[in-house]
């Protein structure tokens, strides 16, 4: 972000360069000083700044010099810059016309040369104007701004993918901002066609998918290599620990996400009971610490969807979203899990407009004020809860069995109880939507009958699907989508396997190819349990690798 300005008028050359080199001796770090030899001179810079929407801090102007004035100067500056502050250097004999001028030019200060020792007689003056002048600044925003209406799909998978990535953007609704009609009317760019992305060097996205939006953002998507000792499918904590010790124990290793690194443990507001955090930290902190962890350890992040994975030659080659493929000794698969979809009247249609699926971190700030209804009853439901709590007025959390006992941990019952905004409604069931263009009312099944209730944010944490579409039909499966391992293979597959030894522990019917994390087959839906079987099949990818 540019430095704001102070700037130095005097026609003495001498004079000037004494003004610029105390400023800059004392204020160099946090402003940029510019000078200027007369006062038309000076005008000329204050609007060639204002053009390129530069703030000045402060105009230190000498008072005689020809042509114009420090006076006259500082009385045509106010119009250009108002807030700046505003001194005049004086002669001693100038000193009732200083006066005079604090207002006619509205001047905050006026200061008699020479100012020699400038610890004394200059920067006392300076640093009260200046702390004055930035009680009333507000840096002007020079990175990414989305501008787009809060009930729109493609613009709520715009901002959530910019939040996960924990990439700072600012947000601007053009039914409700002035300057986002004016920002789209300066590029150009059809209100009718949103969300508009804006950067900071000038270029502009219009309707961006998630890839257009990581290339330009300066995210990884396409691969540097060919080939991977191993490459690993999902960045939530099983595949970020698999990247962590891939890495660390001298394996080439690639981890392919389409969304964020953390997966669904990411979108946690608060996770306390993750060993080693008595305070406990939220899961993108989790995310983020291991992410730049399995980075500094050598791994690779390639921001994709992988499409399918095959074997040929005891090789896997996976294929990314873009049609390009990657090829690796070991392929471990840890996509993890995405919510249910909630099967009543109006879900689909209102999906992104107000029925959103986990924590939705972008949605947070919208909901201030707002009433807010969450359904399920597991952690990620009442962390999500907690979390809405800061910022909604009301937070209603929809479950349908008698209590939360028997899905959440005791410590979060204990917040929500403590938390006064927060209603659990047991025996609950969401059976209908309604709105026009967007969520507006929800149908409910309770125990004293149906209800309809107004509201514009619904999130759902209800059950938990497995990302295994894409896998080949020779990757053994349960009926849910859940991949099977190990053991599991002979107990609950037909599946042949192919070799003379038994599968490794977390090796799936395909040999070579691994699984790890919430998408394994009667895993422990547990953050800790997932760092832990990512970890573990490093292990047994150096006992594939030593077989081959």
């Amino acid at each position: 972000m540019a430095k704001p300005i102070l700037l130095a008028i005097d026609d003495d050359t001498s004079v000037l360069e004494a003004v610029v080199q105390d400023l800059r001796r004392h204020y160099g770090q946090e402003y940029r000083i510019v000078r200027a030899a007369s006062g038309g001179a000076a005008l000329d810079i204050c609007r060639q700044l204002k053009e390129r929407k530069e703030s000045v801090a402060l105009l230190l102007s000498d008072q005689r010099m020809p042509g114009m004035t420090g006076v006259d100067f500082l009385q045509q500056a106010l119009t250009i810059y108002p807030d700046a502050k505003r001194v005049l250097l004086t002669a001693y004999a100038d000193t009732e016309a200083a006066i005079r001028a604090i207002n006619s030019a509205k001047i905050h200060y006026y200061l008699n040369k020479p100012w020699d020792p400038p610890e004394e007689k200059l920067y006392p003056v300076l640093d009260d104007l200046l702390e004055a002048w930035k009680q009333g600044y507000k840096a002007p925003f020079e990175g990414i701004r989305v501008i787009g209406v809060r009930w729109s799909a493609m613009g709520h998978t715009v901002r959530d993918f910019l939040s996960r990535n924990r990439i700072p953007y600012q947000w601007l609704n053009p039914e409700d901002n002035p300057e986002a009609l004016a920002l789209l009317k300066e590029k150009g760019a059809d209100d009718t066609k949103l969300p508009v992305v804006l950067f900071g060097d000038g270029t502009a996205l219009v309707q961006p998918s998630t890839t257009e939006l990581a290339s330009k953002v300066g995210l990884r998507t396409q691969a540097q290599e060919e080939f991977y000792d191993v490459v690993i499918v999902g960045a939530g904590p099983a595949g970020l620990a698999a990247g962590v010790y891939g890495a660390s124990e001298g394996l080439k290793t690639l981890i392919v996400e389409a969304a964020a690194p953390g997966g669904q443990a990411g979108s946690s507001s608060r996770i306390e009971n993750y060993l080693g955090f008595p305070d406990g930290l939220s899961g993108e902190e989790l995310g983020k610490r291991a992410f730049l962890q399995a980075n500094r350890l050598g791994a690779e992040f390639l921001t994709q969807s992988v499409t399918c994975v095959r074997t040929e030659n005891n090789y896997h080659i996976v294929t990314m979203g873009d049609g390009r493929n990657v090829t690796c000794n070991v392929c471990v698969i840890a996509t993890g899990v995405a919510y249910c979809k909630l099967d009543v009247p109006g879900a689909d249609q209102f999906s992104g407009t107000g029925v959103y699926y986990g924590a939705a971190q972008a949605e947070a700030m919208s909901c201030r004020g707002e009433t807010v209804y969450i359904v399920g009853g597991a952690n990620s439901a009442g962390q999500a809860a907690m979390n809405f709590a800061r910022y909604a007025a009301r937070v209603h959390m929809l479950i349908r069995g008698e209590s939360l006992e028997k899905s959440m941990s005791k410590y979060l019952i204990d917040q929500i109880a403590r938390t006064e905004n927060i209603t659990v409604e047991t025996g609950t069931e969401v059976v209908g939507m309604g709105g026009n263009g967007h969520l507006e009312c929800i149908q409910l099944s309770t125990p004293s009958g149906e209800q309809s209730r107004s509201t514009s944010s619904l999130f759902i944490f209800i059950g938990a699907a497995p990302k295994t579409d894409w896998l080949p039909q020779e990757l053994a499966r349960d009926s849910k989508g859940f991949v099977l391992a190990g053991p599991d293979l002979r107990a609950k597959s037909t599946a042949k396997w192919p070799l003379e030894r038994e599968p490794y522990l977390l090796e799936t019917s395909v040999p070579g190819i691994f699984v790890a994390g919430d998408v394994r087959y009667n895993s422990v839906k547990r953050c800790a349990s997932a760092v832990g079987e990512g970890s573990i099949a490093i292990q047994f990818v150096h006992q594939y690798l030593a077989s081959l």
